[in-house]
């Protein structure tokens, strides 16, 4: 499966599950642990969970299996390591305490094509 299908089906899930500011940084050839780093906000715990839940859902739906998951259930930020995307998923106050786009500064920010 290309790095671009699985950043389109994450980011599918994210949308279904109404993740608020999502921001994706392209950062092939920038970094070498991966090649799009996406962040994205939920207004609660519950909803954070969902959008991972949802990612994993639309990961099996494409036979897609090589992934991993850090953080825990009282987590206010989980990280989805898919190979060659990585999904960041925090609440609102994590992500602004946290900052993580300011380490993907030298990478490509995307635009999001929204359906």
């Amino acid at each position: 499966m290309k790095n671009t299908d699985v950043l389109n089906f994450a980011l599918k899930a994210i949308s279904d599950r109404h993740g608020e500011d999502t921001e994706v940084y392209d950062m092939q050839g920038v970094s070498i642990l991966a090649d799009y780093y996406v962040s994205t906000s939920a207004g609660s715990n519950r909803q954070l969970h969902a959008i991972a839940n949802t990612i994993i859902d639309e990961a099996h739906k494409n036979d897609y299996t090589d992934y991993r998951i850090e953080g825990t259930r009282d987590s206010n930020w989980l990280l989805l390591d898919l190979g060659d995307v990585i999904v960041n998923i925090f609440t609102r106050e994590a992500r602004d305490f946290y900052n993580l786009e300011k380490l993907w500064a030298n990478g490509k920010k995307m635009e999001i094509k929204e359906d």
